[in-house]
């Protein structure tokens, strides 16, 4: 198991490797970044997004927290991290795209599905609880069409939960007045941990399809 003095010996090899290997890379990055593209993401340690898009350094402009949410637009009370990440990518860094990217045997989806921390204090679970309410309507659906238990039903939380997260979105003014202007394009993705396969939400039909290529 990877420990913190790992780590260091990791960031020892990429001084050496890739650091030395990308330093007009670095130096360009040090002037500021431009990033076009923004990613939703899992916090799961098995779906890094530099790593399953390929991409280096300044490229993607990321967030990930459990289930790779985005909540719906408020101003009331409260830390708003998520919100604030996204008021910066796309009113500062004019990203032109953003992508929602789920994944399977996602443990925050079937926490949702199962109701497993419902009721559960700050500390015990409660902010998993709290967190996870966003998920509440998504819940709904699914287990009236799949149950709450069993493959079919996770599978169908955590492609629901990708397409809550792109209606959230679709919430905060500045993001809604882009898109309709053709400035802002949002996507939705899924990524198969046991294929490695990424699948692409087709919008219009409301299915995940694998990214041909």
């Amino acid at each position: 198991m990877t420990r913190y003095a790992d780590l260091v010996q990791g960031y020892r090899r990429f001084r050496e490797n890739g650091w030395k290997i990308q330093r007009d890379r670095w130096s360009e990055l040090a002037k500021g970044q431009s990033p076009k593209v923004m990613v939703f993401a899992c916090s799961d340690s098995r779906v890094d997004p530099a790593q399953i898009f390929d991409v280096s350094p300044g490229e993607i402009f990321t967030v990930r927290n459990v289930a790779a949410l985005v909540p719906p637009y408020e101003i009331g009370g409260g830390y708003h991290g998520v919100s604030a990440a996204l008021e910066f990518a796309v009113t500062q860094l004019e990203v032109e795209e953003i992508v929602v990217m789920g994944h399977g045997l996602c443990g925050g989806c079937q926490a949702a599905l199962s109701g497993a921390f419902t009721g559960t204090e700050p500390g015990k679970g409660g902010f998993i609880a709290h967190w996870i309410t966003l998920l509440d309507q998504a819940r709904e659906t699914v287990v009236g069409l799949h149950g709450h238990e069993g493959e079919e039903a996770l599978h169908a939380m955590e492609h629901e939960a990708v397409k809550a997260s792109l209606a959230n979105l679709r919430t905060f003014p500045f993001v809604t007045e882009r898109e309709a202007g053709g400035k802002l394009k949002l996507h939705g993705a899924w990524f198969a941990i046991s294929s490695g396969m990424l699948h692409l939400l087709d919008e219009e039909n409301g299915e995940f399809a694998p990214a041909r290529g």
